[in-house]
């Protein structure tokens, strides 16, 4: 379960971490008091600042450890990922703009902070999205 990037410019940004956080490898990350947090299913576009691209456990060593993580952020509109969905994705979603469910998942079921724009429908489960993230994110949670 994973946001992949599969089209378009992006680039690698070392930002700091809450300390003593646990995160999902390739999942949402949102700003929280100056620190990411993982992002939640409530968290407007505008507060997301990429996907961390590693995991982050509380057996590491320097999980209490104040330190800057690897995050990948679209560096241009209209970059694809490849998203997993919890359930019911079909050919009709293209073009609808979704919720997550966690850092790490869509839901179609729902399209109050719309989060992602479907382009492409792979399966019940997956499909190509566009991040309706950072400075630039549309709608009402952008203004």
């Amino acid at each position: 379960m994973a946001f992949i990037k599969k089209r378009g410019k992006s680039k690698f940004m070392w930002l700091p971490v809450t300390v003593s956080t646990t995160f999902t490898k390739n999942s949402l990350v949102a700003w929280s008091v100056g620190y990411l947090i993982e992002a939640t299913n409530t968290a407007a576009g505008k507060l997301m600042a990429g996907v961390i691209r590693h995991a982050i456990t509380a057996t590491d060593a320097d999980y209490a450890t104040a330190r800057l993580v690897e995050v990948e952020v679209p560096v241009e509109k209209y970059v694809e990922w490849e998203a997993d969905f919890t359930s019911g994705l079909v050919v009709a979603d293209r073009g609808l703009y979704c919720d997550l469910t966690n850092n790490y998942t869509v839901t179609r079921a729902a399209s109050t902070y719309d989060i992602v724009q479907v382009t492409r429908f792979i399966s019940l489960t997956k499909g190509d999205v566009i991040l309706n993230i950072g400075a630039e994110s549309l709608g009402v949670q952008a203004d």
